[in-house]
């Protein structure tokens, strides 16, 4: 019982100590800008990818990009160089906010399996835009790991070709592609559900301000949680036919979307729900309560 307590009292000073340097970390003008410019940039690639897609949709040529051709696209903007390490700044601070609350639960989910699955999201997402910053810094330096687009799908058939050689290969795609479809539900649930997390200062916004930005979040968020729902069904398609190209990224799913039936109005639904998305991510840079409590 001596040796339990112990543990019991070292694990609480851990999580306290945790809670300490979140806190502080929050508190630090240059890492919560850095966090916030996390949250703009989001929206920055999330916009490309849906006005692209939008394009497609209403016969305006277009493309459909997964994040690393929205980045890929931004560096051949004009000021493509510029913005480069503007989005390399953004990625970074944006993993390190995801993997912060997976891990110290800054803005409360509790123990339930919905909590649990959201901090599952959060450090997913973390390590996700991580791997987003390496390759946008590859497209900053030239190396053969810059971000291009279809690099998403390629990369995950790629890593479920290497699982699928082993038996219990399918077991493990497959729960991967039920974890990610379960974000994808996750947030599809949130978008339509009756309560919308408000995670916006108060004092900053009107009433009204924050019911249309509540609006955008609810239809960005829906439709976003479509995106990762059907790339999680996709990944269950593949570990079900031991079959890695069956696996795909945005850009896949958004070409399924467009092959189905009344598919341009899907895509256009999905893509106006991805600029909300944007729109929203970025606002959220301003006004999201990012303090630990």
């Amino acid at each position: 019982m001596g040796i339990r307590s112990g543990y019991a009292r070292e694990s609480s000073n851990l999580k306290l100590q945790g809670k300490k340097a979140a806190r502080e970390a929050t508190s630090s003008p240059i890492l919560e800008n850095l966090m916030r410019l996390g949250y703009v940039v989001r929206g920055l690639v999330y916009g490309v990818i849906g006005v692209l897609a939008l394009q497609v949709a209403i016969g305006h040529g277009g493309g459909l990009k997964d994040t690393q051709g929205a980045i890929a696209s931004l560096g051949q903007s004009p000021l493509g160089s510029t913005l480069l390490y503007i989005v390399l700044a953004g990625l970074i601070g944006y993993a390190i906010w995801g993997l912060v609350r997976a891990a110290l639960d800054l803005q409360p989910t509790g123990a339930s399996d919905h909590g649990t699955l959201a901090r599952i999201g959060y450090a997913l997402s973390g390590l996700s835009y991580g791997f987003l910053a390496y390759s946008t810094y590859g497209l900053i330096a030239a190396k053969a790991s810059a971000a291009h687009n279809g690099a998403q799908g390629a990369q995950t058939q790629q890593a479920a070709a290497s699982i699928l050689t082993n038996s219990w290969g399918p077991w493990v795609v497959g729960l991967a592609g039920l974890i990610v479809m379960g974000i994808g539900v996750s947030h599809l649930m949130k978008g339509l559900g009756h309560h919308f997390p408000q995670q916006f200062q108060a004092y900053s916004l009107s009433g009204q301000q924050r019911t249309f930005i509540e609006r955008l979040g609810r239809f960005g968020t829906a439709a976003r949680g479509v995106v990762f729902g059907m790339i999680g069904l996709f990944l269950l398609i593949a570990a079900y036919h031991r079959d890695p190209s069956q696996a795909k990224g945005i850009d896949g799913v958004l070409t399924a979307l467009l092959h189905q039936p009344y598919g341009p109005f899907l895509l256009g639904i999905v893509a106006l729900g991805l600029i909300a998305f944007a729109c929203y991510s970025v606002m959220s840079g301003f006004w999201l309560r990012l303090k630990a409590s």
